[in-house]
């Protein structure tokens, strides 16, 4: 259980729903996903939209379209992340949550009406725009409106709510797939419009980001959302003093939001962790686990592969949720030390498993769960604290411009994977089948290095006192003991509704 006094005692009535709202609406990312991932296993789906292989004596999905169909819904993507960033930085976080809730829709009806494979295709691209768009929004708002004590676990939750829409989906897949005709997957697909009317309703009932909206310089809205999330847990003075520090953050960092800035002086190191952080969690071969997962089970043939997605869900789910116990306990580098080596081992002892010929029931059994375990080794950090990372390492004023340039590298990366495991996997191109394992172990050996070389631990510092020590130079290797003083001051009013008129005192030690 959480514990009330770690975790709960931070969230008042509007801060809790803020989360909940947010939480909603990373669900459906999740739904959506997997429900393309789950339906294109279905045999009415493959009817509808693949064509007939004679050897096989039934219809299939070819997979130069199958590579086509996991892949090119990043165009999307990357789409929906560039507009939602320029959305979220131009018009706030909320209105961001709402444009790209009411583009779901559109998307949704394409998804219960196509009947072409062309049709389907498109329909996935158009929903991508939608979930590229949540990328580039909501681990930005999480981070932005979160107590420090508790901003590993809010923005971790990400990963937990996309995992809970998968177990929906799966179990909702599971029961339909039984059907006889369209109704197999057009279910599913029609479940698509309840979220994105619910977060509509509901998404001006919370406070905007207090930091998005001192960057417009509205001064006195930002105090009032910051007075709303923080009320019955902090004192006037309490709110006053973090105020004022986020003031003089935003006023003193040298950097001024100049989007080429991210590759300049301090920055282009902070860059680089976000960066490499979206690449390798995409490159280490996530997509075979989340996308492919349901047809690579299915052609092994050992288990109802949409009862094993039921399965694979629940297990993600609940690393998941030991994961976010633990980021604000524990720390981000030895979770995604321990995320990684669980995911090499993994996946290397799968690929060693499809090296033996006319493998028997028992390994390819075996092969199975090794799948399972991968997964869950990314559900349990790298996974989640990729989001983390991503928006607690950027200079205040390029959070916006970072999380773009971050999640496009995500997207190419995830396009490349996606596009190429089916040419990987089948006998008529490369025939790796389960010894795909052995190309992923490689690039996870790679990014234990990167982890351990590259990532700052950042647990319990805000994400004024991170920006600060960037600034200061500090190594990255000695964030962790690294232990700058809470960011206070009095603040003086010395200019009316001037910006800045706070003197803020800020005091650090180093922790031997």
């Amino acid at each position: 259980m959480l514990s009330k006094n770690r975790i709960l005692q931070h969230f008042n009535r509007h801060l809790a729903i803020a989360f909940a709202v947010i939480a909603v609406s990373t669900f459906n990312y999740g739904f959506d996903n997997a429900a393309y991932n789950n339906t294109q296993a279905m045999e009415a789906f493959q009817a509808q939209f693949g064509e007939w292989d004679a050897e096989k004596g039934k219809y299939a999905i070819p997979p130069s379209w199958l590579s086509l169909f996991n892949s090119l819904n990043y165009i999307g993507f990357g789409a929906g992340v560039i507009i939602g960033s320029l959305v979220s930085e131009r018009w706030g976080r909320r209105w961001c949550m709402f444009v790209m809730s009411a583009w779901a829709l559109v998307p949704a009806i394409m998804a219960v009406t196509s009947t072409s494979k062309h049709q389907i295709m498109a329909t996935r691209i158009l929903n991508y725009i939608y979930i590229g768009m949540e990328l580039a929004v909501v681990p930005v708002y999480q981070s932005e409106i979160m107590p420090r004590e508790i901003r590993g676990f809010a923005v971790g939750s990400y990963q937990f709510s996309l995992m809970s829409g998968t177990l929906i989906v799966a179990c909702v897949c599971r029961g339909t797939s039984t059907l006889s005709g369209n109704l197999s997957f057009r279910i599913p697909f029609g479940l698509f419009f309840i979220i994105p009317v619910v977060v509509m309703c509901a998404i001006f009932f919370i406070p905007e980001s207090p930091r998005w909206l001192l960057t417009k310089d509205r001064t006195e809205e930002a105090r009032a959302a910051l007075g709303k999330l923080r009320e019955g847990k902090e004192t006037e003075a309490e709110i006053d003093e973090s105020f004022a520090a986020l003031q003089y953050a935003l006023e003193h960092e040298p950097e001024q939001g100049n989007y080429l800035e991210l590759f300049q002086g301090k920055n282009l190191k902070r860059t680089a962790i976000v960066v490499a952080m979206n690449f390798f969690q995409q490159a280490t071969g996530q997509a075979f686990a989340s996308t492919y997962g349901a047809i690579f089970i299915r052609d092994i043939g050992t288990v109802n592969p949409f009862t094993m997605t039921i399965v694979n869900a629940i297990v993600n789910l609940c690393s998941a949720f030991a994961g976010l116990y633990l980021v604000d306990r524990a720390g981000r580098r030895p979770l995604l030390l321990t995320s990684a080596g669980w995911m090499f081992c993994a996946i290397i002892t799968m690929g060693a498993l499809g090296t033996v010929p006319n493998p028997s029931f028992g390994i390819k059994s075996g092969i199975v769960a090794m799948l399972t375990l991968f997964g869950s080794g990314f559900t349990f950090a790298f996974a989640p604290l990729n989001y983390v990372i991503t928006t607690e390492i950027p200079a205040l004023r390029l959070r916006d411009a970072s999380q773009r340039t971050a999640s496009i590298v995500n997207v190419v990366a995830n396009f490349l994977v996606s596009f190429s495991i089916p040419y990987m996997l089948y006998p008529q191109y490369a025939g790796l089948g389960s010894k795909v394992g052995f190309v992923f172990a490689g690039i996870l050996a790679l990014a234990i290095v990167f982890v351990v070389f590259c990532v700052p631990e950042c647990k319990g510092k805000s994400l004024e006192q991170i920006d600060r020590m960037f600034n200061e130079g500090i190594a990255l290797r000695k964030f962790g003991n690294y232990k700058p003083e809470d960011l206070t001051g009095d603040v003086e009013e010395m200019g009316g509704k001037e910006k800045g008129n706070g003197l803020v005192v800020v005091n650090h030690r180093e922790q031997s």
